[in-house]
């Protein structure tokens, strides 16, 4: 297959919002403190978790939060997350012509194990989470790192996203960014930062899948 897809995990193909809120308010009431508004915390998905609690007032012991918050997202990620609509149907669709490869922030183990219950890990060549690398997207590292697994070249793979993390990481990695806006970013801001913007999965992969038939 000459082309070559990858996709972000949440906002693009997932809904874990309940369990990462949850686990987020938790983390800090284990430490006796007030949790964020949940709209700060929704903000900053797409980056990596200590990214995240300092930017959400945690100066020290960051590292200790961020454990906290994977005890308690172990126990309740596969039941409190749910597939975003046609994210199936855009795997399905999109396995029939490219291969197919995960970049996310989120944890390597934890979202390997999650598409496994889903049934849908099948579908993927590699997948390179967070402790997989150095530096997170927007760095290029990680696309870089799936494409040469996948053995992919620049001209033919495409990086599909819900925020411009992914789209400015794309860039980075010079591939094409294909927007969604079913995720965390808004409509308005992906605008800004993609230039292929799509309401769901299935329509950037049938958009991809166009561009790949005419190379």
């Amino acid at each position: 297959m000459k082309c070559t897809i990858l996709f972000d995990l949440d906002g693009t193909l997932i809904d874990s919002t309940e369990a990462i809120l949850e686990s987020f308010h938790k983390a800090f009431r284990f430490f006796g403190k007030e949790p964020p508004e949940d709209k700060q915390i929704l903000t900053l998905i797409g980056h990596p978790l200590d990214f995240m609690f300092r930017h959400l007032g945690i100066k020290e012991n960051v590292e200790e939060y961020v454990t906290r918050y994977k005890v308690e997202y172990r126990k309740i990620f596969k039941e409190k997350t749910k597939l975003l609509p046609t994210a199936r149907e855009a795997l399905k669709e999109a396995a029939t012509f490219a291969k197919l490869g995960v970049v996310t922030t989120k944890t390597g183990k934890y979202s390997r194990e999650l598409l496994e219950y889903m049934g849908l890990m099948s579908y993927f060549g590699v997948l390179v989470g967070s402790e997989d690398v150095l530096h997170h997207k927007p760095h290029p590292e990680p696309i870089l790192k799936a494409m040469h697994h996948l053995e992919s070249d620049l001209q033919n793979s495409f990086m599909v996203g819900d925020t411009c993390l992914d789209m400015e990481a794309a860039h980075a990695a010079n591939i094409t960014g294909i927007g969604v806006s079913c995720g965390y970013g808004s409509k308005e801001h992906m605008q800004k930062c993609s230039r292929h913007l799509f309401a769901t999965p299935l329509e950037g992969v049938a958009f991809i899948k166009r561009v790949c038939q005419l190379v």
